[in-house]
């Protein structure tokens, strides 16, 4: 029997219905209405219209009740088991069919985890099985350098087993004493390269596993099996680092154009959007003094006295499309 309106099957009885029962048992009968926020009691049987006056319920004896009911599931017992007899002969056949093109019974999945101890965790013991590589993607906040030097030992292990790192991370950490000892302790296939604007945080090893954020803060993170993501994710790394500039083992010194830095032209690309300084500090993980600093360097070269008319060298001066040529030509062969 399917769910009533009230959320329970029709042969099961809520609290209102059997309170409701006891009552037209010793009254007699209750006015219809009464059933209304109980409609079991209707559709089990337990309460009849009274022929002598339809606008009340009468109720059938418990000793009258009692065996339909229990006749009702055992009907329902038996309509089950004889559905489970026709599936168990209709497989049996097919159960002897070879079916090594099925999908196996372990579906790649995606994980949600929980807690930085979890997430940690299940991240260690990827990489402990891993032998081939680490692609990984890492924004500027606050607790990246704390991460990283929590990272060491299990790098060091992958690398030991012959495997290979990549790490992107955004310029800002270009100069991270963390990250420059980092660097120089990790001995192996290390590579690192830069980006103004990178990715929320991003791991892939041995291109079965992936790790990324599920919230703001990092508390929850995803660990993704699928094969299809992770070539989505991979596929996304490979172009991000194919624009990215050298940092380790040989960096790459960013060239500055008509006395405007990379960095400045980042901004003023920002700065054309119409965000924020505190948006632009953000996107390139920057604090909102550093920016400021940038965005006052910026109008000052360009001879700006105001955010409205600074925004307006920026287009007419061109800067944006001369980076743009400047670092298509740095990634040419």
């Amino acid at each position: 029997m399917s769910a009533g309106a009230h959320g329970h099957r029709a042969d099961e009885l809520c609290e209102a219905g059997l309170e409701l029962y006891a009552r037209a048992l010793r009254e007699g009968h209750v006015p219809q209405g009464d059933a209304d926020p109980a409609p079991c009691l209707i559709d089990s049987g337990l309460l009849e219209p009274d022929l002598e006056d339809m606008g009340r319920l009468r109720p059938v004896a418990p000793a009258i009740a009692l065996p339909r009911l229990l006749h009702t599931t055992a009907e329902d017992i038996a309509r089950q088991r004889r559905r489970e007899a026709r599936l168990a002969e209709a497989f049996e056949p097919l159960m002897r069919i070879d079916g090594g093109s099925t999908a196996s019974a372990d579906t790649p999945t995606i994980s949600v985890l929980s807690g930085f101890q979890r997430i940690n965790l299940a991240i260690t013991q990827a990489m402990a099985h891993a032998t081939t590589e680490l692609l990984a993607i890492q924004p500027h906040n606050g607790r990246n350098t704390n991460a990283l030097a929590e990272s060491m030992e299990r790098d060091q292990a992958l690398l030991d087993r012959g495997a290979r790192i990549r790490t992107l991370y955004q310029h800002t950490l270009r100069h991270s004493p963390v990250v420059a000892a980092r660097y120089e302790l990790l001995k192996g296939d290390v590579e690192a390269r830069t980006l103004d604007e990178v990715t929320e945080r991003l791991l892939i090893v041995d291109g079965t596993v992936a790790f990324i954020p599920a919230n703001k803060d990092r508390t929850l993170a995803l660990e993704v099996r699928n094969p299809a993501l992770i070539t989505f994710f991979a596929t996304t790394f490979e172009r991000l680092w194919r624009l990215a500039t050298p940092m380790y083992p040989q960096a790459a010194q960013q060239p500055t154009l008509n006395g405007i830095t990379p960095r400045q032209h980042s901004i003023a690309g920002l700065l054309i959007e119409g965000l924020t300084d505190a948006a632009i500090a953000d996107r390139l993980g920057l604090n909102i003094r550093t920016a400021r600093v940038h965005i006052a360097k910026l109008a000052a070269t360009l001879g700006s006295e105001s955010r409205a008319q600074l925004g307006y060298l920026i287009a007419e001066s061109g800067i944006l499309k001369q980076a743009e040529r400047r670092d298509r030509a740095q990634r040419e062969p």
